[in-house]
């Protein structure tokens, strides 16, 4: 890693430190792309009702996508069309990490329903 990226790393951190002792100063995060989106309207600030089911499959899609621009970028790197080696190991571990949270909820929504069957009315 070239210095001036290690100092550059360095600076952002050193500001990042300064804004945690001014909460006032702290900047936005920014775009965190689609899959933080969480059925607010970008037109207006408040928030409009959506189903269940319909962040369900909105997330399941996201999933699905992500996995398949993994899928996508694996086979352009193992057939020598692209040659960036990090852009393929962020999709695929971004891929990875959303498949994990999907199966960790997933798990917690199985536990709660079971813990309600449990239930003694």
């Amino acid at each position: 890693m070239p210095i001036e990226a290690i100092n550059a790393v360095a600076q952002a951190a050193q500001a990042q430190a300064a804004a945690i002792q001014n909460p006032a100063q702290i900047q936005g995060i920014g775009s965190l792309g689609d899959e933080a989106k969480i059925g607010l309207d970008a037109t207006t600030s408040a928030a409009k009702p959506v189903s269940f089911s319909d962040q369900l499959a909105g997330a399941v899609q996201n999933l699905n996508a992500t996995q398949a621009t993994a899928d996508a970028q694996s086979q352009a790197l193992a057939t020598g069309q692209t040659t960036d080696v990090t852009q393929v190991v962020v999709a695929v571990e971004r891929a990875q990490l959303e498949l994990q949270m999907a199966t960790t909820i997933r798990n917690k929504l199985v536990d709660a329903f079971n813990e309600l069957q449990r239930t003694q009315v």
